[in-house]
């Protein structure tokens, strides 16, 4: 069967499936995102990339009840928009089930925000692998020194190597922003090198 579907794919087929002898497989396969068989794909059906202005009403929605809660900083479509380039998504059949936001510093810090996984795709690993994926491109780009600002999810945090800091330990810029209104605790992390982030990758995939 799945020679068969690559040689479909391989003559222009976007998309085989392949489905169990049950009842309701084909009606479940079609009709719902997870379907209930095999998908072979010949484009991004689940992957990770970088936000466009296509993506701000996806992410305001996915991060709307957050904000409500006062988990999440208020985000206005207006400033997603402005600042789209420093998000990504995590997409499942063009759904947005996560997304992240990235902003550099000075001195080779970087801060990660807005990590958000849908309720729906929680407790699955999107959301190691979107801070993952972050965590790389902050090491790719020299930013050795990550950040988070949190308020009710510490744990999470540090079960993934990050140490609690002072507020002075930031970098200048955005030593000067930080609001302590709001009582962030910030949480460090360094990575000296990508074997850093390999380890902690077996970590959370087992």
């Amino acid at each position: 069967k799945f020679g068969w579907s690559t040689h479909a794919l391989e003559k222009g087929v976007k998309r085989a499936h392949i489905l169990y002898p049950a009842n309701g497989a084909l009606l479940q396969e079609l009709y719902t995102r997870d379907g209930s068989g095999t998908l072979i794909s010949r484009d991004l059906y689940e992957g990770i990339r970088r936000a466009d202005v296509g993506d701000v009403a996806g992410i305001y929605d996915l991060i709307d009840p957050l904000v409500k809660r006062g988990t999440l900083v208020e985000r206005t479509k207006n400033s997603l928009e402005r600042d789209i380039m420093s998000y990504y998504v995590y997409t499942r059949d063009n759904l947005i089930v996560a997304t992240g936001q990235l902003k550099r510093f000075e001195g080779g810090y970087a801060e990660i925000g807005c990590l958000v996984v849908s309720k729906d795709y929680r407790s699955q690993g999107r959301g190691d692998a979107m801070l993952g994926y972050l965590e790389r491109l902050c090491y790719q780009s020299g930013a050795a020194k990550v950040f988070v600002l949190s308020t009710q999810t510490m744990e999470w945090f540090v079960e993934r190597g990050f140490k609690e800091v002072d507020v002075r330990q930031l970098p200048p810029s955005r030593r000067v922003s930080y609001n302590f209104m709001r009582r962030s605790k910030i949480y460090m992390k360094e990575i000296e090198n990508s074997r850093d982030l390999d380890a902690s990758e077996l970590w959370w995939s087992n």
